[in-house]
């Protein structure tokens, strides 16, 4: 059982996060269906929200725009490796995935008391896991998977770095944390480090 909500968005079904802690709601990953993210965000009893990004692919961000307009969204936290590609019309998957509109400018990740900022470049140059020690709970991006890791071949991808990331940032972690990724199912640091293929 999780206190927060795991929503599943878009063409290619990114997990978005909605994580409430005391009335600050953070959404993590709003890549599409921002109607039902919305709903969602506005049935909880938060008075303010932002937004975290774990990177700046267009199936994770292409419900930014309204979501943060609508919810009147404090900031958009986005590593500043990745601000060029957050903007970049280059940033699409055509035909299924335009360059996402209406984007509001990013602001680096400021940490609080709530969460935690991990760099782990690899997928792109800005990606970051975000660690809620509340919960405990590991929001993971597209950095690694359920028994996979994330795609190298798209902007900003590098395969060895993204190993690299893995091993020394995640994987050194307590193995009972559970592990949130941003496509399939949640796992834990150890069942990664003793079962991925990859790794």
């Amino acid at each position: 059982m999780t206190d927060f909500i795991i929503q599943s968005v878009g063409m290619l079904e990114v997990n978005c996060m909605l994580v409430p802690v005391g009335k600050t709601l953070y959404i993590i990953d709003p890549g599409g269906d921002a109607a039902k993210i919305i709903k969602l965000a506005k049935s909880q009893n938060c008075s303010e929200t932002i937004i975290l990004l774990t990177h700046a692919h267009v199936d994770h961000i292409g419900a930014v725009g309204a979501v943060a307009t609508t919810l009147k969204a404090k900031a958009v936290y986005l590593h500043r490796n990745d601000h060029e590609l957050y903007s970049s019309p280059a940033n699409c998957l055509r035909p299924w995935f335009p360059p996402a509109k209406n984007l509001p400018p990013p602001t680096h990740f400021v940490e609080n008391e709530d969460f935690s900022v991990i760099e782990t470049p690899g997928h792109t140059q800005g990606c970051v896991c975000l660690y809620f020690k509340q919960f405990p709970a590991l929001f993971v991006g597209d950095t690694i998977f359920a028994g996979s890791v994330g795609r190298t071949d798209l902007p900003g991808g590098n395969q060895e770095q993204l190993i690299r990331s893995i091993r020394e940032k995640i994987l050194t972690l307590p193995p009972d944390l559970k592990i949130y990724p941003g496509h399939g199912e949640p796992s834990t640091v150890g069942r990664e480090k003793s079962t991925n293929p990859y790794l």
